[in-house]
């Protein structure tokens, strides 16, 4: 994956003047797949970098695909009670967190911006309960950013019927769950409009175990490259 439409990642960078590598927040709750997505992406070549946060919230993790996209895996939540609390301040912290720069030809010298340029969240396909994942994108990630540098990903495609209607010779879904996976990315899309009054992409779906669908979630990736960096203070 990490040729896959490599020189449209980089015309849209350079087009847009933004800097790179962009970064990507992966958040989603415990059990999604936020590593095995990680994997799936990355693979065996990729390179760890050692950008973090301060000791008293959270060292991040963070992985480059290539020159001009890398990604910051979050912990997942779900473990519920204080643990979940300490960890939507971490994601608060994150996405707000601002880096300085030198002069280029979209920033002053020495201006300020975020670190994080677009959120991706990983949903658990094969639960039926995404009520702790939506409520973190209504109370913390769309709080913290802006809902057009948010991408949402359905991973585990293949349980998303408890395994049923899915080929297991082809590695893809069969029709009644290809239909019961695009009605589930269509309602997520609905409750959050319902929510918070404001309209997400379309979630797409995969499968990061059996490497369904990823060329679809880095295209995903792509169409939310934003079209300027995340200036603080603007």
């Amino acid at each position: 994956m990490k040729r896959y439409r490599y020189e449209d990642i980089e015309n849209e960078v350079n087009a847009a003047g933004l800097l790179y590598p962009l970064d990507v927040l992966l958040v989603g709750g415990t059990g999604a797949g936020k590593t095995s997505t990680l994997n799936a992406l990355l693979g065996d070549t990729v390179a760890r970098v050692g950008i973090g946060v301060e000791p008293e919230t959270q060292q991040l993790s963070s992985y480059e695909l290539n020159k001009y996209l890398r990604f910051h895996d979050s912990a997942g939540l779900g473990d519920g009670g204080e643990a979940d609390h300490r960890h939507r301040q971490v994601l608060s912290e994150i996405l707000q967190r601002r880096i300085t720069v030198g002069p280029s030809n979209i920033l002053s010298d020495n201006a300020s911006c975020y670190l994080i340029d677009l959120a991706l969240v990983v949903l658990d396909g094969g639960s039926r309960d995404l009520g702790t994942a939506l409520h973190l994108l209504e109370t913390v990630i769309l709080k913290s950013i802006e809902p057009e540098r948010v991408a949402i990903a359905i991973n585990q495609a293949d349980l998303a019927m408890k395994g049923r209607y899915w080929s297991e010779a082809y590695k893809t879904p069969e029709a009644e769950l290809r239909e019961f996976l695009d009605e589930k990315a269509a309602s997520v899309q609905r409750r959050i409009f319902e929510s918070v009054g404001v309209e997400v992409a379309t979630p797409v779906y995969f499968s990061a175990f059996h490497r369904y669908n990823l060329n679809t979630l880095v295209d995903h990736i792509i169409d939310h490259i934003p079209a300027e960096r995340r200036a603080a203070g603007q």
